[in-house]
């Protein structure tokens, strides 16, 4: 499976090359249980302009915005460091 195919028998073709119950977990995915869920989770993300995943924000929400430092995609420890200095260097923290 390439990780740009996310067609449904991609995902049910590595879930069983994972040795997980292909059949219970193709039946999982019929079912649609979580999609409201997700659904509400990527609007609320929206909303507050997290596009994709994974999305670090070091800050604080105020009336439904967040305030703060996003840090978007995998990145090295570093840029983490750096920014949760800044952030405690601001406020007078050590």
């Amino acid at each position: 499976m390439k990780a740009s195919d996310l067609s449904q028998k991609a995902i049910v073709e590595a879930a069983g090359s994972l040795s997980l119950d292909a059949a219970g977990f193709r039946d999982c995915l019929r079912q649609d249980i979580e999609d409201a869920e997700v659904q509400r989770d990527l609007t609320e993300a929206a909303s507050v302009g997290i596009t994709g995943t994974p999305t670090f924000v070091l800050g604080r929400t105020a009336k439904g915005r967040v305030e703060g430092v996003k840090i978007v995609g995998s990145q090295p420890y570093s840029t983490f460091k750096a920014a949760i200095d800044e952030l405690l260097s601001a406020s007078g923290s050590k």
